[in-house]
């Protein structure tokens, strides 16, 4: 079965990214998976002190899946895979694509206007061609109802 890989976290193009993969995945009869990455947490010498930090962390990971999931509820029947990793994105994107060869493709969204963004620059630029799968980049100015009709 292909599934639909998307990146979130709080930025408007995650949510785009996910409606489009979550409404193409529905059509497709595909899967989806979310990966939320959480930043790699400078180490702090005193343990409880680098609990908590790590803790909160989590937290914040799980508050932008539950909001993930509200979001995928109201667009798809699909019930997606979820996975959390730390660290730098682009290593933990590649970890995810690395781990699960059903992955057809990577969801990414560029912003509405300027630079598309980090992960999409890294993705579709110089290091594209060594992917084990394509990239599908949507346009942040489409509207609900363009990506309904596009995906």
């Amino acid at each position: 079965m292909r599934t639909y890989l998307v990146i979130i976290d709080e930025t408007e193009e995650a949510e785009i990214a996910l409606r489009f993969a979550a409404r193409r995945a529905a059509k497709t009869k595909g899967g989806l998976e979310i990966l939320v990455i959480i930043p790699q947490q400078e180490f702090v010498a005193w343990g409880a002190v680098q609990a908590t930090i790590e803790n909160e962390a989590r937290e914040h990971a799980e508050a932008i899946v539950r909001h993930a999931m509200d979001t995928l509820a109201q667009e798809s029947p699909i019930t997606p895979r979820i996975s959390v990793k730390a660290g730098d994105a682009v290593s933990a994107i590649r970890a995810a694509l690395a781990e699960n060869t059903e992955i057809g493709a990577l969801v990414l969204a560029a912003a509405r206007s300027g630079n598309p963004g980090p992960l999409v620059n890294h993705f579709a630029g110089a290091d594209s061609g060594t992917l084990p799968c394509p990239v599908m980049i949507v346009p942040g100015s489409l509207t609900n109802e363009a990506l309904d009709r596009l995906s």
